[in-house]
């Protein structure tokens, strides 16, 4: 039996609580939150120990995996004394609320015996498995470009009620940092590697309220020579579908909900995917709990997580040159070096 512990009891928690309790031979012992509320909640609905400080929580209950689910500028800070306890820990995105952290902890985890891994759960959804064999296989030829667009909303009540988000010390960013990172992540992963990017940030709507952006749009060019649009806002009527069309030579891929291939002589083929109940939001995807499961029975493998700090900083440093580039934020002095 393998021991867990969740830090950080706020939303996206529950689908982590959903995944532990899914997955076999997990055992939750203990939870942390800094809010008393939040923690006394987790402690009743789950029946074991809370702490209000992570620290206390390694000093009286040592868990072998830990998922921190905390504000973003917490991620890093949390992690670092959880690997030097020689915990496991399996993050929430971003892998940090800025790049210089990341860069700690990318080093911290490379020095440690402890697994690091980042929740980039789409990687892991029936559609993006499917297209990156589609496309691995070469069956399309080469790729040119492709297109992405995240079209969500918010209200203003979103970020009074936690005003972290809206903070560019605690969150790093908005819309891109904290929505549209899992789609960003998708379109380098399937396309390859970002080596340029041209971008704009701006907050169109929510300015009253937030430091940070809800709205952005970029150019990326791919190591390949491919190029990717890239445009998401957080001021849209309702949350649309995310959307990835990717362009090949004898075809395309487009995600919409589900995945269409069309090959250049006409034909199409569908990949659905899996519709999963949860108490989380929908737009959070379904592909959680692999990405859990995934995580769990690689503990005792001799490599790395696929998906830990180094890979997780492919998205993080896209958006923090947008953001650069946009005067925005606390890395705009930072020149990305590719």
């Amino acid at each position: 039996m393998t021991t867990a512990a969740v830090i950080g009891c706020g939303d996206v928690a529950t689908i982590h609580f959903e995944a532990i309790d899914a997955v076999e031979d997990i055992e939750l012992v203990a939870v942390c939150d800094t809010d008393p509320v939040a923690l006394a909640a987790a402690v009743e609905r789950y029946g074991v120990p809370g702490f209000a400080d992570h620290r206390a929580l390694l000093a009286h209950v040592r868990p072998d995996v830990a998922h921190v689910c905390t504000p973003h500028d917490q991620h890093v800070p949390v992690a670092l004394d959880l690997l030097d306890a020689g915990v496991h820990v399996l993050t929430e995105k971003p892998v940090a609320h800025t790049l210089a952290d990341a860069e700690r902890l990318a080093g911290a985890a490379e020095r440690s015996d402890a697994r690091l891994g980042v929740c980039f759960q789409n990687r892991y959804n029936a559609t993006s498995q499917a297209a990156r064999a589609v496309l691995d296989s070469g069956e399309l030829g080469a790729v040119l470009g492709a297109t992405a667009t995240v079209m969500w909303t918010r209200t203003p009540d979103y970020y009074l009620a936690k005003p972290w988000r809206g903070r560019w010390e605690r969150a790093g960013g908005g819309l891109l940092i904290n929505q549209a990172i899992h789609t960003l992540d998708l379109v380098q992963w399937l396309v390859g590697d970002v080596v340029e990017v041209s971008g704009r940030a701006s907050t169109r709507l929510y300015g009253d309220v937030i430091e940070v952006e809800d709205t952005a749009e970029m150019l990326l060019t791919h190591d390949s020579g491919a190029r990717s649009v890239v445009f998401g806002a957080l001021t849209n009527v309702v949350h649309a579908p995310v959307t990835i069309e990717i362009t090949a030579e004898r075809g395309t891929l487009a995600i919409r909900g589900d995945l269409t291939v069309t090959h250049a002589d006409g034909r199409v083929e569908t990949v659905t995917e899996r519709r999963a109940p949860s108490g989380g939001r929908t737009y959070w995807g379904v592909s959680h709990e692999v990405l859990v499961r995934d995580f769990y029975a690689r503990l005792g493998e001799p490599d790395p997580f696929w998906i830990g700090p180094r890979e997780a900083m492919k998205s993080l440093r896209i958006l923090k040159d947008v953001y650069a580039q946009s005067g925005l934020g606390l890395d705009r002095e930072v020149a990305l070096a590719r």
